[in-house]
């Protein structure tokens, strides 16, 4: 019998909020998968995170108290300049080991951007590829990423399971259309966010006044 899966959703978790934690708890459920939220450090596509690395983890590792699917990957949070995708999956091809199944989880407008990322079809050469459904999101892939899609996409998830890397695989969510700038918004706003992010992430941002 192989080993479960591992799944790895990036992001800035800037703050991790209940859109974030569905996503990834149903792909566990999906994938029959172990799934790793992993911080990003310096994110080369996007601004800065407000929140500081110490901060980030630190909510997280809130957000997930108290179950076995869903655990926190923190190796980006310490290196100095540029994280790149594809170097990371590296190091964790390396750890795993040849043969078990890695799955890289990316929302769909993240995957309609991949050709832009760094050595984006070496990725293919050390995971898969689960796309996860966004609210409200239906983007178009350049060619080249849709070439790639079309010979390696299947609609089933025991075939990322039974092989190490190099498919794609649609996986839908329930639509929750929350996202951390909106959060932020609401807590400059004087607005409470309660509902949207768990009680014990809400309740640290207050305590450290992070987003004021």
């Amino acid at each position: 019998m192989n080993p479960r899966p591992l799944a790895v959703l990036g992001g800035s978790f800037d703050p991790v909020h209940n859109g974030h934690l569905r996503m990834a708890l149903e792909a566990a459920h999906l994938l029959d998968a172990s799934v790793a939220l992993l911080p990003t450090g310096t994110p080369p596509h996007r601004v800065a995170p407000i929140a500081s690395p110490t901060q980030r983890l630190a909510m997280l590792e809130l957000a997930l108290r108290g179950q076995d699917r869903l655990s926190v990957d923190a190796r980006e949070l310490s290196r100095v300049g540029p994280n790149f995708t594809v170097d990371t999956l590296r190091e964790m091809r390396e750890e795993v080991g040849p043969e078990h199944s890695l799955i890289l989880l990316i929302g769909t407008d993240q995957f309609a951007l991949l050709d832009t990322w760094n050595r984006w079809q070496e990725i293919f050469e050390y995971a898969h590829i689960g796309v996860l459904g966004r609210p409200g999101v239906t983007a178009q892939t350049s060619a080249g990423v849709a070439e790639q899609v079309s010979a390696r996409s299947t609609t089933a998830a025991v075939e990322l399971a039974e092989t190490p890397a190099g498919r794609v695989l649609q996986i839908p969510t329930t639509l929750l259309d929350i996202s951390a700038s909106r959060i932020r918004a609401d807590l400059v706003a004087g607005r409470s966010p309660r509902w949207l992010l768990p009680d014990s992430v809400l309740e640290y941002i207050q305590d450290h006044r992070i987003y004021e």
